[in-house]
Order: structure tokens, then sequence, then C-alpha cells
């Protein structure tokens, strides 16, 4: 044994678990009167930010929520559900934030499988939430949110307790708890489960510290930033937001619903500097009609991660004054933890170049021990040679406890110790990696692999198209053709004929989409198409 293993030992003054509660704490003892929350009329400093976190853990406590409980909340992001990434897991609670547009069956079951004690929800749900309680056998306590700033006269209430009134039942010199253990569960967050049911995801107090921390490294996000909510907070956990825009006393403006005009609006009035959003709010921004369309003031710092965007978005959104960063994760990751950071020595390159190289997801944040594309059945690193195809494994503290109540899955999803992804990808020789399609979605034509996502993107060059999906089509001679899926922009018609002759200027023939469809596509409320559905019709359609 070495003397540094000797006599210096773990101890309450040098060794603290980590957990980002303490961000909240530490910005309230600092900058207490600096504007935290704003919401439509409603505005809250982060010493009131702190109170009403602490308040409504100690109603909590009250109401017998122990440690390792679950308190699920399904909201908007309004004021509540940033609180609730504070206020649960001070009582020692885990928050299980539900995704908003879920089905009543599928929020039935994640109520049972969670073991739900509390069920915050804003009113709007109701009818969707009384549908889903009556297959619940386990006892729930409702908390209705009453968002005084819509009509909800529509909305009738589901809880006998409504979330204002219980937050006053709490006591602000409640004594909250901090993990005993860093690995101790922060929240519980639910898969989008295209096939059966959705699998949940466990995040602990450490790898929600890091990936908070994280990504102000990565973004280069400054102190007392101005931060838009447009990416859900029930999307793991708003991608960790919550926690990193306290440790930087940021300003947060929340947006109840996606609606692009408000989106300039409130950029202008409060001078927004960073946001995140999948590539179809992206999408919903460059193509909204100019009259909802604002001059930007300032730059405007964007993430977008999800479904890789077509790189001509990359040009459309810098056209109109936003800088936008791709970044790469999952669920099962805390959210991102790959991103295209840039290089200085690409500003030289033709715009072209610059876009498809932004189009990339790049290399690990900071707070990711590991991410590289490798052959999944000899778990070897793939060639660098950007066309090699692997699949994307990673290792760090930004990787989930597990699956809730399920150690099978949990155990594949880790085999050989790193996280299996399931997205298939290549490295280029700079080492940066490119997203070439989800295993699943990978179309495999004549003995070909053909990336939907190539298609796709050379699809979405048209000037008429908004958005495309491309899915393996059954062919009796070839196995499987790409089939093209197609969002038109309003008033700008366009032909199959049209499409195909159109990616034939830069696919090889066998990639060509050999039939166009052209429809409205089906999304998830993070924006991600479905592609599932798409492949139920091309079933239908075969």
């Amino acid at each position: 044994m070495s003397h540094y293993d000797t006599n210096l030992d773990k101890n309450e003054a040098n060794y603290v678990p980590l957990s980002p509660l303490t961000f909240l704490e530490r910005t309230k003892d600092i900058y207490p009167n600096y504007e935290a929350l704003v919401y439509e009329s409603r505005s809250y400093t982060w010493e009131e930010v702190y109170k009403r976190c602490v308040k409504f853990a100690s109603a909590l406590d009250k109401l017998g929520v122990k440690t390792g409980d679950t308190v699920s909340i399904m909201a908007f992001n309004t004021p509540e559900i940033f609180e609730a990434h504070y206020s649960i897991p001070m009582v020692g609670a885990v928050i299980n934030a539900i995704n908003t547009r879920l089905d009543p069956n599928t929020i039935s079951y994640i109520l049972q499988h969670s073991d739900a004690k509390v069920l915050i929800v804003d009113r709007q749900f109701h009818d969707v939430i009384e549908k889903a309680l009556k297959n619940v056998k386990n006892k729930i306590t409702i908390i209705d949110i009453d968002d005084q700033d819509i009509d909800t006269s529509s909305f009738k209430r589901i809880g006998e307790l409504e979330y204002e009134s219980f937050l006053n039942t709490g006591n602000e010199n409640y004594e909250w708890k901090k993990p005993k253990d860093e690995w101790e569960a922060i929240s519980l967050g639910y898969t989008s489960g295209t096939t059966g049911n959705p699998k949940g995801v466990v995040y602990h107090h450490r790898g929600s510290y890091l990936m908070a921390t994280g990504s102000v490294t990565a973004w280069n996000m400054p102190n007392k930033l101005n931060f838009l909510c447009v990416v859900p907070m029930f999307h793991c956990n708003g991608w960790c937001y919550p926690w990193t825009l306290a440790m930087l006393h940021a300003r947060v403006i929340c947006l109840r619903n996606i609606d692009v005009k408000k989106m300039f609006e409130l950029i202008d009035k409060y001078e927004v500097t960073h946001f995140g959003g999948a590539p179809i709010v992206l999408n919903m921004i460059v193509n909204a009609p100019k009259e909802d369309q604002k001059a930007l003031k300032r730059k405007v710092n964007v993430l977008t991660a999800g479904a890789p965007p077509p790189s001509i978005i990359f040009e459309k959104m810098e056209n109109l004054g936003f800088e936008v960063m791709h970044v790469y994760g999952l669920t099962e990751t805390y959210g991102h933890m790959l991103q295209c950071a840039w290089n200085d020595d690409w500003n030289s390159l033709e715009k072209d170049k610059k876009n498809e190289i932004k189009a990339r997801q790049g290399v690990r944040y900071p707070n990711t021990e590991g991410a590289i594309v490798m052959d999944p059945e000899t778990m070897k690193p793939v060639p660098k040679d950007g066309k090699t195809m692997g699949e994307i494994m990673i290792r760090g503290n930004i990787v989930m406890k597990g699956y809730y109540k399920d150690k099978e899955a949990t155990d594949k999803s880790m085999a050989g110790g790193w996280f299996h992804s399931g997205d298939l990808a290549v490295t280029h020789p700079d080492g940066y990696i490119k997203i070439q399609d989800r295993s699943k979605d990978i179309i495999i034509s004549g003995g070909e692999n053909i990336s939907s996502i190539e298609i796709e993107n050379a699809i979405a060059k048209h000037p008429s198209v908004s958005l495309a999906a491309v899915v393996a089509k059954p062919d009796e001679k070839w196995g499987e053709t790409p089939c093209a899926f197609v969002e038109l922009i309003k008033d700008k018609p366009a032909t199959e004929k049209e499409i195909i002759d159109f990616c034939r200027e830069t696919l090889a023939g066998f990639k060509l989409p050999k039939s166009v469809i052209f429809c409205d596509l089906p999304k998830t409320s993070t924006g991600k198409i479905q592609k599932f559905e798409l492949r139920k019709k091309v079933k239908e359609l075969s």
C-alpha cells in the first residue's frame, strides 16, 4: 500500500457527494435578487425560487413522501416543473417528469411501474389523466397546477390539492435532504416506447451534476445569460438545464407551448442568448411566415439534438442570425454527450462544406469519458475513414444507473463495459463522429447498406421541402428500396418526379428513393419523426 493510501481517508471535510441541488443553494446565497424565472405575468428571483422549492419539499415531507419515493409531474414548461427539479429531490424523492403527449394507457403504465406516490399535473391534462388513473392500482395523491396565465375555464380539477396552496403549507426553514451517496437516484425518465412498454431510465445525483457542469464548458455558457426554455423539461430533464441554469444564475424564460411567433417575441423582449431545440423547431423557425419573425438584435446561440438535421438548416438559421451547434445524446446519457466542437481552421472553407461539418455529431463532451464507434460483434473501434459503419458506444459518469426494475435490459445495454446506443455511425479521420442511421433504420437494398439520413439530407435541400423521412419499403427484387415521405412548405408544390430527379444530382442511382409520398409527417412531442408509423404505412401500401 502506498503512503498516498495511508491515513488519507475520505471524511466530511474533504468529500461531499455531488448533487446539482447545491447550485440553487449557492446562487440563492450570492445572487438572491437576480431575476430567475419569468413566465407571462409571473417573475421570481433566485431567493424566491429557493424558498418556494424548500417550502414545496417541506409540504411533500408532511404528506409522507420519503427518500426513494417517486413523485411524478406532467406539466408544460412553466415555473412549477422547473421548481420540481429541486423540490422533489430536496425531500430525498425521485422526480418522474412525464411526456405531455402520451396516451392514457402509457401514462397508466408509467404511474404504476414507477410506484408514484404523488402526481403533480397541469389541469389542461384532466381528460387524459382521468382516463389513465382508472387503470392505476396504487393510491396517488394528485396536486393540480392551476395556471392563472391561461384560460382554465374548460379544465376540470383533477386532484384534491392545488400547487400554490399546497406549497404554502410548507415551511421555508425546512432542513432539506442532501444525498448521503451521490449514486442515489434523482430522476426517473421513460423512453419513447415505440415498441412495447417504455423503459424507465434512472439518473443519479453525480451524473446530473456532471452533465450540468459539462454543458457550461461545451457550449461556452457565460454567467447571467438569458435562456429560453424550449426543450420540454420532461425530456431528459430538459437536457439537465434546470440544474445548469441555477449554477449560472441565468434568467430562465418559460415557454408553455412551441409557438414560433411567441419565440421571436420572447427573444426580442428578454434579449435571449441561448436555447435548445429539436431539428423540427429549427425547421419551424426558418419556414415561419415573415410576419411571425423578428430581426435579431444580437446573436442567439442554439443547440439542436435529435435526428441529424439536414445541412441546409444550418445555413438558413445562420442567415436569420442564429448560431447553431449540433449535439447528440440519448435519454440513457442524461441528454447530449457529443458536440460538433468547431475548429477555427474550418472558417475558410466553402459554405456547403462548413454546413456539412456542422451536421456531424462530433466529439465527446468534457463530462464523457468515452464515445467510440465500434463493431458491435468484435467490440473493436472501426477505422477512421468516414465510411466504415459501427455502433456508437458510450462510457462515463453520464451513463444512466440502469433501467428501473429491468436488470436484463440494463445488462444487455451495457454489455462489454460500454453503453450500446443502437445508432450506426462512422468516424472521420479527425475523430469526429457522424451518425448514418439507427440500426433499425438502415436500408439494405441488393446487399448494399443505404443510410436513410443521407437521402433525407439530399431531399431536404429541395426548395419546396419542409421535412423528409425515408424508410425501407419491401421489394421483391432488391429486398428493400428507399421510400421517402415528404412534408412540403405551404404554397410550394412539388411532384414525385421532381424530388427523385433532384436527388439524382447528388446521390448514386441505388440510393434514389423509388417512391415519394407527400403528407404531414407524424412526430413525437420532442419533434422526432415517428418512423415506425411510416413503416406501418409502407407495409399497408406494399
